[in-house]
């Protein structure tokens, strides 16, 4: 057969013979014409069989074929607006590389652990295949939106000495004679190394948390993006935020139309997402919370109930700021008009999502610092190369972290965030 090409590129072949490679995703049969639903990743394509325009053999073969066996296919491209994807193949020819026995993703119902058993498949699916596609515009955005503002992307180490928020959700290890490390929880330190000699950067890589929760709304293992900006205040943070989500979720509404169609995403609630978003203080999300008949004790941190209904108030996101600084990070600069609350800022998304965005402006001076790294009963040791960001040079600062898998789940609509990333890890399960 002659060199093949993507279903996505059928729109420059109409009229024309071309050959494709790919996987049986489905098919049907009409006495005298066989309809063989190919997919190659790139998208997916009717090819008819029909019993008077190929030999026997080939008619014979299109009737073996199994769901997900991969096969060569050649025909005519025709446009038609009611086919799967605009266009069909009028096929002259077949040719089966492998064949599929015995495919356990059925087009039957199965049960969430079933395909969690074999995510290594179920991400064959068209469902998964357009949230996985979706995640990778994101990814893209994510990039293409630091990188056209002046941010240099700044690789931080996966095997850190410390922890950036304390060590209680944090993977162990021994590092062999030099004592304990641990899987890194955030970049951000690191980031404010880079971000005093580049002025704005970027890390973007996997994190780890070792929290013993099972909701839908956590992983062990995510990825996560963190900027970090010399000389930025907290409302100069809060900025880039939400021009940041803003572009995000716009650039997914443009371009990724026909995913978000497959998975019945109400995009109406996507378009809302345009600046500027809705600012309130935590006191003010307290008393939404009273309002709302929650008994919320003042000091506490937000569950993920309360930041639902802090949420459903509002048709963007929102922006909770002024957090009492008990419980928040040790780096987290105090209000100077109220030392027990720190300049800090969380994104919650809208339709029961939470937190997709934490952020602070960071203790800048040198004695707090190490003021607040005693009162947390951090090791000073540890944090001496941290320290030395604040003896040379130290400047107001910001930064903010946005978690991908939460902002695939809530732009996709997902129930769960063990589909908006190809291999989840959660606490009860580790493999594949």
């Amino acid at each position: 057969m002659r060199p093949s090409v993507y279903i996505k590129d059928l729109g420059e072949h109409v009229g024309k013979e071309v050959s494709l490679k790919g996987w049986l995703y489905h098919k049907r049969s009409s006495g005298k014409i066989k309809f063989l639903i190919m997919r190659d990743g790139s998208g997916y394509l009717q090819c008819v069989v029909f019993k008077g325009n190929v030999s026997p053999e080939i008619f014979e073969l299109a009737d073996k074929i199994t769901q997900e066996s991969s096969f060569e296919v050649k025909g005519v491209v025709r446009e038609d607006k009611r086919a799967i994807g605009g266009y069909e193949l009028d096929v002259t020819d077949l040719n089966l590389i492998s064949l599929s026995q015995d495919y356990p993703i059925t087009p039957k119902e199965h049960g969430i652990e079933f395909l969690i058993d074999h995510r290594h498949l179920w991400v064959r699916s068209k469902k998964q295949v357009a949230i996985l596609k979706i995640r990778h515009r994101i990814v893209k955005a994510i990039r293409d939106f630091f990188d056209s503002r002046g941010f240099t992307l700044f690789d931080a180490p996966i095997i850190t000495p410390n922890a950036c928020e304390g060590t209680s959700t944090l993977f162990e290890m021994d590092y062999f004679d030099l004592g304990k490390a641990y899987l890194t929880q955030s970049g951000q330190l690191y980031a404010e190394s880079g971000a005093m000699a580049l002025g704005k950067v970027y890390t973007f890589g996997p994190t780890f948390r070792a929290e013993k929760s099972k909701t839908r709304r956590h992983l062990t293992e995510f990825w996560m993006v963190e900027p970090e900006m010399a000389f930025y205040d907290l409302n100069d943070n809060m900025d880039l935020a939400e021009e940041f989500l803003e572009y995000i979720v716009q650039t997914v509404l443009e371009e990724r139309k026909e995913e978000l169609k497959e998975l019945e995403r109400d995009t109406s609630k996507l378009e809302k997402v345009m600046r500027p978003f809705p600012r309130i203080t935590y006191d003010e999300a307290v008393e939404i919370l009273k309002k709302n008949g929650v008994d919320f004790k003042w000091g506490d941190d937000f569950g993920g109930a309360d930041e639902t209904i802090i949420s459903e108030q509002f048709d963007r996101p929102v922006m909770v700021h002024r957090y009492p600084a008990e419980v928040k990070a040790f780096y987290m600069k105090r209000d100077p008009e109220n030392p027990k609350l720190a300049l800090a800022v969380d994104v919650l998304a809208p339709e029961g999502y939470g937190e997709i965005i934490g952020g602070s402006q960071r203790e800048d001076d040198y004695d707090t610092l190490i003021s607040r790294i005693k009162e947390h009963n951090l090791p000073q040791g540890f944090f001496e190369w941290y320290l030395d960001l604040r003896r040379y040079g130290s400047v107001p600062h910001s930064g903010f972290g946005l978690g991908l898998e939460r902002t695939v789940s809530w732009i996709c609509g997902l129930e769960h965030l063990r589909e908006a990333i190809p291999f989840p890890r959660m606490i009860y399960r580790n493999t594949p």
